[in-house]
């Protein structure tokens, strides 16, 4: 298969000119070795049968020893051994030089087991599932960057190739590079079932050596599903697993759950809690939130047809779907994503907040009858800032540089009131 671009390259780029190492974290299939691999000159790769335990063996003994290669040096799943974290960060002290080496791995290594955070040294980026844009089913003629840059963007009349069919389809298949080979339809949504098949069986017990059943790991990902994009408590979610598996408790639930988190596998959306309302109407819990929404989809046992039957669960899922490509497209930006809602009702799916202040008010809505209430949501919020900054003027809040509602229809076009249509279809970065 011919190598897609992905956004993450420019990103592995400048910071291997701006370190001496990096680490791509995210979950398991979604592209991070072959990616790493485009800008490797040597490569190792740990979970290699032939060679892991001759790896390991070097890797207790005299962990340098596997440093000792072309640079850019790749390590592939370099948490199997995790001392060569320590090893890769001494190297770079000693070598004093940038883009020596890139470590790709799938789970997340708690603190005790490596000495130093690597700070300075080894700078870490994300990386997620294909987004629209990679996958080249997004058009990309609406650049969010240039959205920012430029308010008056011309946007009217852009028209986005993706009907609601192929958005269902592309939802349920996911943002795995894997399921973009030249198969059947029935072949790509299989991707997304056997990598729930291979987390719950497999990997939520190697995540960090315990023991897990894999019925109840699958229970707890069909109740994160049931609850996608909400703000659903655990307590709920836990009644819903006990149904069926009687017995679990608070404890255990947060044990499976904190697996998940730690495999990339659930990425809950935090919570925007600006100064513009009394403290306890904001809502600050999380939404609950996968990396892909094929995750959600496999979980439910879903699939394109039930869905095309039921748009109104698709809602959820075509949002999880945006703060996917969301989270993709702003990272170059230094975009971190959260949401906004209240106790009076007043709620935005998504802020985007960049690095430099700058941020968009940002609201999903797969029909067209949903984009009145969504831009009434956002100029509300909008106009809630504008009256909190009459009354605190010596400390006012920045008023959003953009409001945008993310539509599954074909057509985009700026409001009269300033609200940004834009089809999913037609997103870049």
């Amino acid at each position: 298969m011919e190598y897609l671009k992905r956004i993450a390259d420019d990103l592995l780029k400048l910071r291997l000119e701006a370190f001496g190492a990096v680490q791509i974290k995210g979950p398991k299939w979604c592209g991070k070795t072959t990616t790493a691999e485009m800008q490797a000159k040597s490569v190792i790769k740990m979970q290699d049968p032939d060679t892991r335990e001759g790896y390991l063996a070097a890797a207790r003994t005299k962990p340098s020893l596997l440093l000792k290669g072309e640079t850019p040096r790749l390590i592939d799943e370099w948490q199997v051994a995790p001392v060569l974290w320590d090893a890769v960060r001494h190297a770079v002290d000693e070598r004093r030089l940038r883009g020596q080496f890139i470590l790709t791995g799938s789970t997340v290594i708690d603190d005790d087991e490596i000495m130093h955070t690597g700070t300075g040294r080894i700078s870490k980026m994300s990386m997620y599932p294909m987004s629209l844009y990679e996958s080249k089913e997004s058009n990309g003629k609406i650049s969010l960057r240039e959205l920012f840059d430029n308010k008056e963007l011309d946007i009217d009349g852009i028209v986005s190739n993706l009907s609601i069919e192929e958005l269902i389809f592309a939802a349920c298949r996911g943002g795995w590079p894997a399921s973009l080979d030249d198969m059947s339809m029935a072949a790509k949504l299989l991707i997304a079932r056997d990598y729930i098949d291979v987390i719950c069986s497999e990997d939520i017990s190697k995540v960090d050596k315990v023991q897990r059943n894999p019925a109840l790991a699958k229970l707890i990902l069909r109740s994160y599903s049931r609850n996608l994009c909400t703000l659903a408590k655990k307590t709920s979610m836990l009644a819903d697993v006990s149904v069926e598996m009687e017995g679990t408790s608070t404890k255990t639930f947060d044990d499976y759950v904190e697996a998940l988190e730690k495999l990339f596998v659930i990425e809950d959306i935090e919570a925007w809690c600006p100064a513009i309302r009394s403290a306890t109407v904001i809502r600050t819990g999380k939404k609950r939130c996968f990396v892909d929404p094929s995750i959600a989809v496999a979980a439910m046992g879903a699939s394109p047809q039930s869905l095309e039957l039921d748009l109104k669960t698709f809602g959820f899922i075509y949002e999880c779907m945006c703060v996917r490509d969301l989270r993709i497209y702003s990272q170059a930006m230094g975009g971190t994503l959260s949401y906004y809602h209240d106790r009076y009702g007043l709620e935005a799916d998504a802020v985007l907040h960049l690095d430099d202040g700058r941020y968009a008010l940002i609201e999903c809505k797969l029909g067209s009858r949903e984009i009145e209430d969504g831009a009434k949501h956002l100029l509300e919020l909008k106009n809630l800032i504008i009256e909190r900054n009459k009354k605190e003027t010596q400390m006012p809040l920045r008023l959003p540089d953009l409001l945008i509602i993310l539509t599954g229809g074909e057509l985009a076009y700026t409001r009269e009131d300033g609200v940004k249509i834009i089809p999913l279809g037609c997103l870049k970065d």
